[in-house]
This record gives structure tokens, C-alpha cells and sequence, in this order.
């Protein structure tokens, strides 16, 4: 039976937390298998002890839909604590946001993907309690994308942002704790820093075969097959391409105005992309992109969890786009994520040269042997933060 670190640390007192003043960090996804939301589970164990929220991008709700757009600080209605908003007019934590606060508790759902951001909030959150002198306990959830599969490019220094701040692949097979640790240590934070791990999961365990409901914790992650498909499919963000947005399965569906199915297919045949397969669809967005115009493109249909590979799927189809419609297919220009000079794209990817060798057509297999052994250091790198077999 897998327990997560929610359910741990209320089901009975943890000593560490006995007469500390706390803080969690949640959205409206931290449940429990009962829908059961963190912030009252934490009052229910440990009464009069909770003194404010804090909340990661898309705000407490999940309301806020795209990137850069802002929630504010509020008070929740429920328990009447003050909601301090990380993604707002500071992305980082006001030292003073602190003042009432021992312990701060993390319960974020992570989706194993390096420019998804409630990690990078984390960090920054991790930052100050090393100032300020507080306590940073994270409640930990299994990776829904397992944590045996790792692929892609290492970031890049010179690429870091808000959609990766430190040198990991873009699929990394780590879970919130387990990746809040690596950082605590490499980025050398050297916070107090607690994991409460999940009871019961091993790493090649998928979100399904978990036992908890899937609860979206962004309103563009509705599903687990979302998911699956995002490490790759991500990168459509940095284009005008439409990443699905605006449509009831953004990630898994994507195109523009200008595709020509069979031209696409074509154009992938050389590539080798197991475990899915790529259905010819038409959609029409109702935001973002294309807004109410035909887009043609795919669903990705994934058939093999353990052989698909998101990330090599999603660059061969940009690569292909790229070369079949060179005067349709365009980047998308700054801002990104409160970055207003360098592109999109090269953030996303983790890597300028990645995204130029892309362009000059350089098979994806022979970019994928050209980092192995950056990905090789990096699973040496993580041994010390491994906490499930």
C-alpha cells in the first residue's frame, strides 16, 4: 500500500513539528485519496499550529491559466490564513513571509519535468529559509511519470530560468523530495531540510498503478496521459505551434493552420519513436494560440508507457515541421517566464546549440548519444538523493 508524505505526517503527530509555528506550501491538488485538502488535514493534526499558505504559478485554485499571468496575495476562505502568492508581484519569498513561521511544509504535486515550475518555487523558497533560519520539510508524492526513466539534454548554465534553475534533464526521474534535495546540496543552500517519503512506492511504479486519484495540478495537466506526453510536448510552447491550449487535451493535442498530415508523417518515417502513435486530427482552439481557427495536427496516443520517449518524439516533430515549413513555423519572441531578452525556446530546451543543431537538421539519435555522458554524470550525481528502490 503507498502511503504519500501528506497522509505520513497527519496520521500521527511527528515529533519535529511539536510546538512549531507552520507554513505549507500547497494548491489545490495537495489532497489526500479522499480529496481531503492538506491544509486541513494539517489543522486537524496539529490544531492552532498553521499560521499562513503559500501558493506556486497558476495560483491556490489552479485558476490561473498561462505562463505570467499573476495571481495576488489573499486570504483563503476556508481557514482564514493569509495566502502568500509565489507567482505574482515576487517569485520568491519575502523574508517577512517568514516571521511566523518554524517549519515550512511542502506538499506540491511534481510531474517530472524540468521546466515545470513548482519545483523552481521550492528552491527559491528553500533560499530563504536558509536566511532566515527556518525549516523546510517536504511531503513527498510519487513521480506520476515513474523515476526510472530519464531523458533529454542537461541544462545548460547559461540557459537557467524559472524553467530550470540547475543541471538536470527535462524528464528526470526524481520526485519533489528527492529533486529539493539534490538542489539543497549542488546549488549549496545547505537549508534545514526534512523529507517525509512515500511508504510503498518503488520507482517504476506510474501514477495509475498508485491507488490516489489524479487531481490536476495545473489547469493544463488535467489528466495523467497529459503527463506522459508533457516532457516533450512542452517545447511547443517556445513556437507557434499550438501545444493544445484552449482545447480539452491540452499537450496531447497539438498543430497549426499550415500542417499537412501525410507531409508530417512523412517527414517522420526515418525516426525512430516508439510506444505511441501519432493520430491525424483536426481541432480549434477556443484561447491561446489559433483561437478559433482549424488547426490540422495529431493526438499523441502513447501505447507503451516504458518505451515511449517524450522528448525525442516531440524534437523530431519540430525538427520536421521545421524543415517542411520553414516560412510558417516561427519561434515565439520574449517574454517567457519573466525573461525578457533570450528565447523561449533555448529556456525551454535547456540549450542554444541544441536548438541550432535541431534547425541544421542533425538526426535526433546522434544528438541524443551526444549527451549520454552529461546524463551519465547526472545519474551518479542523483545516487545520494535516492530515496525508494
Amino acid at each position: 500500500m503507498i502511503r504519500i508524505g501528506l497522509d505520513r505526517v497527519c496520521a500521527a503527530p511527528d515529533p519535529r513539528l511539536r510546538n512549531k509555528r507552520l507554513a505549507l506550501l500547497a494548491n489545490q491538488a495537495s489532497t489526500n485519496s479522499a480529496f481531503v485538502h492538506g491544509r486541513d488535514l494539517v489543522q486537524q493534526a496539529y490544531p492552532g499550529q498553521l499560521t499562513c499558505l503559500f501558493s506556486p504559478q497558476h495560483g491556490f485554485f489552479s485558476e490561473k491559466q498561462d505562463n505570467m499571468i499573476e495571481s495576488d496575495h489573499g486570504i483563503d476562505a476556508v481557514s482564514g490564513l493569509p495566502v502568500y502568492s509565489l507567482y505574482g508581484e515576487t517569485r520568491r519569498p519575502y523574508p517577512d513571509m517568514f516571521a511566523e513561521v518554524d517549519v515550512l511544509l511542502v506538499d506540491l504535486i511534481d510531474v517530472g519535468t524540468r521546466v515545470y515550475t513548482f519545483i523552481w518555487t521550492v528552491v527559491h523558497c528553500l533560499e530563504v529559509a536558509a536566511q532566515v533560519g527556518i525549516r523546510v520539510m517536504i511531503l513527498d508524492r510519487p513521480n506520476p511519470i515513474g523515476g526510472h526513466l530519464i531523458e533529454g539534454n542537461v541544462l545548460r548554465e547559461d540557459c537557467a530560468s524559472f524553467v530550470g534553475l540547475h543541471r538536470i534533464p527535462m524528464r528526470h526521474g526524481l520526485t519533489m523530495g528527492e529533486l529539493t534535495m539534490l538542489c539543497n546540496i549542488e546549488l549549496g543552500i545547505h537549508a534545514e531540510l526534512d523529507v517525509v517519503p512515500v511508504q510503498g512506492w518503488k520507482r517504476a511504479v506510474m501514477f495509475p498503478a498508485t491507488g490516489y486519484p489524479w487531481v490536476f495540478p495545473s489547469p493544463n495537466m488535467p489528466t495523467f496521459a497529459t503527463a506522459l506526453v508533457y516532457p516533450g510536448q512542452v517545447i511547443w510552447e517556445g513556437t507557434n505551434i499550438s501545444e493544445g491550449r484552449g482545447t480539452t487535451m491540452p499537450f496531447e493535442l497539438f498543430g497549426a493552420p499550415v500542417l499537412d498530415h501525410q507531409e508530417v508523417l512523412n517527414g517522420l518515417a526515418p525516426h525512430d519513436l516508439p510506444g505511441c502513435v501519432l493520430r491525424p486530427l483536426c481541432f480549434e482552439p477556443t484561447s491561446g494560440k489559433w483561437m478559433g481557427r482549424k488547426c490540422s495536427g495529431f493526438q499523441i496516443h502513447v501505447t507503451d508507457t516504458e518505451l515511449f520517449r517524450p522528448y525525442r518524439t516531440s524534437l523530431a516533430l519540430m525538427q520536421v515541421i521545421h524543415r517542411l515549413y520553414p516560412d510558417q513555423f516561427a519561434y515565439k519572441p520574449p517574454p517567457y517566464e519573466y525573461e525578457f531578452e533570450r528565447l523561449p525556446m533555448d529556456l525551454i530546451l535547456g540549450d542554444t546549440l541544441l536548438r541550432q543543431a535541431l534547425e541544421q537538421g542533425v538526426p535526433i539519435q546522434e544528438l541524443e548519444q551526444g549527451w549520454q555522458q552529461d546524463l551519465e554524470e547526472y545519474r551518479q550525481r542523483r545516487q545520494a538523493v535516492l530515496l525508494y528502490d
